[in-house]
């Protein structure tokens, strides 16, 4: 009988200011914001999702936004996450990066992200 090993390696993940955690802080898989890339290009139409788009699928090693354009990629995310053809993961995440990013928007303050890799801990 085999096993699946319970460890995993640990996934990049992006952390978000403006989040809802104790801290201030979302954490959202990679993979989760390149699959939101894609039913951002199938949900949005094409004059709205481009900036969205190159955010999902390239965020770099982290940045900062404006609150000007943290209000508008709010508005595109909370959008998404309302859409009908989004899956409720999915939406979840599109909300969770919208509420943030509205967060900041509304507090004047800059929205910031970076790309984290963690080292799995031993138990």
């Amino acid at each position: 009988m085999t096993r699946k090993p319970q460890i995993n390696d640990a996934e990049p993940h992006v952390v978000t200011s403006h989040g809802a955690d104790f801290f201030g802080e979302d954490r959202h898989p990679l993979k989760a914001l390149v699959s939101l890339a894609g039913y951002a290009e199938g949900c949005l139409s094409r004059d709205e999702r481009g900036p969205l788009v190159l955010l999902l699928t390239n965020p770099g090693e982290g940045g900062t936004m404006s609150p000007s354009q943290a209000a508008e990629i709010a508005q595109l995310l909370l959008k998404l996450a309302r859409h009908r053809f989004v899956k409720p993961s999915a939406a979840a995440h599109a909300h969770a990066l919208g509420s943030a990013a509205a967060r900041a928007a509304a507090d004047g303050e800059p929205w910031e992200w970076r790309v984290e890799t963690e080292a799995a801990a031993a138990i």
